[in-house]
């Protein structure tokens, strides 16, 4: 990214049938005063009828798919959309409301001083949070650091992260890093062996406003071990140059 280039961020929420909490979800971004961009992955006629009103709001963009392709999808979507709108920075948020607003400022701080900076929130969960929940996403963190042969991805799984908006489409068209929950940690993995510049910040977590979840317990699982399998053989090739620490230069201009 050119460094003289205008920072403008907005926040990118991938919605899929969270009616009852988009608004709220809405609402408790708003203070960051920067533009909002709402993604319908193909929800029902009530969520539907929720996001066209959102819409109507002059801060608030939407960008429509005609059928739900998953999580994964919608941020990618949504990225595509952010630049073509000249977005340099994307904001992810969920749409459940389980994200402290209070702990986002942070994200969009000091960006013109590191705009190639992958920003990933890690959680800090309160009593809300499933137990199996709390303890499963430690197998993902452990298959993440084998991965990269380091502790620099705190949690990949959380999801909050800043991503600068045309470098990660870049980074996408080479490798298209899942239409589902892979992608959140699949992306993180192939920025870090790039040899990019990430930071980690802390988010209180709530479960959920709305109670929502689209985590399918057999196919994503499936997913998510095809994706680590793959990343682990990606770690081998890498190996050498992993092990040497050599790093790039930096996300493509």
């Amino acid at each position: 990214m050119a460094a003289e280039q205008a920072i403008r961020p907005c926040v990118l929420i991938p919605v899929y049938n969270h009616g009852t909490a988009i608004a709220a979800t809405c609402a408790g971004v708003r203070p960051l005063g920067v533009p909002i961009l709402l993604v319908d992955d193909g929800s029902d006629a009530d969520c539907v009828a929720v996001l066209d009103a959102l819409a109507r709001e002059p801060d608030t963009l939407l960008l429509r798919l005609p059928q739900n392709r998953g999580k994964g999808a919608a941020v990618k979507a949504g990225l595509r959309e952010a630049e073509r709108r000249g977005f340099t920075h994307a904001l992810q948020v969920d749409a459940d409301g389980q994200h402290a607003p209070e702990d986002l400022p942070p994200f969009l701080a000091g960006l013109a001083e590191a705009p190639g900076e992958l920003r990933i929130g890690y959680p800090r969960f309160d009593a809300s949070v499933p137990r199996h929940r709390f303890y499963g996403r430690y197998a993902t963190h452990v298959l993440v650091w084998i991965s990269t042969l380091s502790l620099a991805l705190r949690d990949t799984m959380c999801g909050v992260k800043l991503f600068p908006v045309a470098a990660t489409n870049r980074l996408v068209t080479r490798h298209d890093c899942g239409d589902r929950m892979q992608f959140d940690t699949e992306l993180p993995v192939r920025w870090l062996w790039a040899g990019w510049p990430v930071a980690n910040l802390p988010v209180r977590v709530h479960y959920p406003l709305d109670g929502v979840s689209h985590y399918a317990l057999w196919r994503d699982n499936l997913l998510l071990a095809v994706m680590h399998a793959r990343l682990l053989l990606g770690m081998l090739r890498r190996l050498p140059r992993l092990v040497a620490g050599r790093r790039s230069e930096g996300p493509p201009s």
